[in-house]
């Protein structure tokens, strides 16, 4: 599970866009001064911090020194927000940030940093019809549909109600593909679609076979015309 960290006033200009952030095998944090990154920092052990140079709080260098010095919180990436003068991005760089972003250019640049950084395998779009079961209730099917997949997870959305840790079975079929079942956890709740009482659910795999991860990562290399 990777953890990002997010300035609380990025944070709702960033959500609204179909990214990283609501993919099965994030979960996001925000704070909103340099004080409560590091707290939260030192508690979950986040993978990427995205904040505002600007931050209320401990002064920046001060907060970002402290995790840069630390053996047991340097290892996150760190993107910075500032201003777009030139000594802004000298004071970023300062602060030990992996990438520096003005604020013209964060909705979706900062995105693909994200991306990259976190290094999370490619999500492809996929609507597709699935059989699903709840582990505590197998003998009870029902069907929902995906919104995106990835080798490791994909967006579900379904009129049911489910809950963070329910488990279910899938199965469903890729083009060009024969029958592919996984069993996955429901780590996000993401939100409410435009159709009444419908919801959308961050589901991660836990039980996929080889082959099965191959062909969606496959499916996804043709529907995005990579080689």
């Amino acid at each position: 599970m990777k953890k990002i960290l997010i300035d609380k006033a990025l944070y709702s200009s960033l959500d609204k866009y179909e990214t990283v952030l609501q993919r099965a095998d994030v979960q996001v944090f925000t704070a909103a001064t340099t004080d409560e990154i590091l707290s939260l920092h030192q508690q979950k052990r986040m993978s990427l911090i995205i904040a505002r140079l600007d931050a209320p709080g401990t002064p920046p260098e001060r907060i970002y020194g402290q995790i840069r010095n630390d053996p047991e919180l340097r290892a996150v990436s760190l993107i910075l927000v500032c201003g777009d003068q030139p000594a802004d991005r000298v004071k970023a760089e300062h602060c030990g940030a992996n990438a520096v972003m003005t604020r013209q250019a964060i909705d979706g640049g900062v995105l693909d940093k994200a991306d990259s950084f976190l290094n999370i395998p490619t999500r492809g779009s996929y609507r597709v019809l699935l059989s699903v079961s709840i582990d505590a209730d197998k003998d009870k099917s029902f069907f929902c549909r995906s919104e995106n997949i990835s080798a490791t997870g994909m967006l579900l959305e379904t009129d049911r109600t489910l809950v963070s840790g329910d488990r279910l079975n899938c199965s469903f079929f890729l083009p060009g593909a024969k029958q592919i079942e996984v069993s996955g956890e429901v780590v996000r709740i993401i939100s409410t679609t435009e159709k009444a009482g419908h919801r959308q659910y961050g589901l991660k795999f836990t039980k996929i076979a080889a082959a099965d991860s191959a062909a969606i990562r496959d499916f996804i290399r043709r529907k995005s015309g990579r080689n």
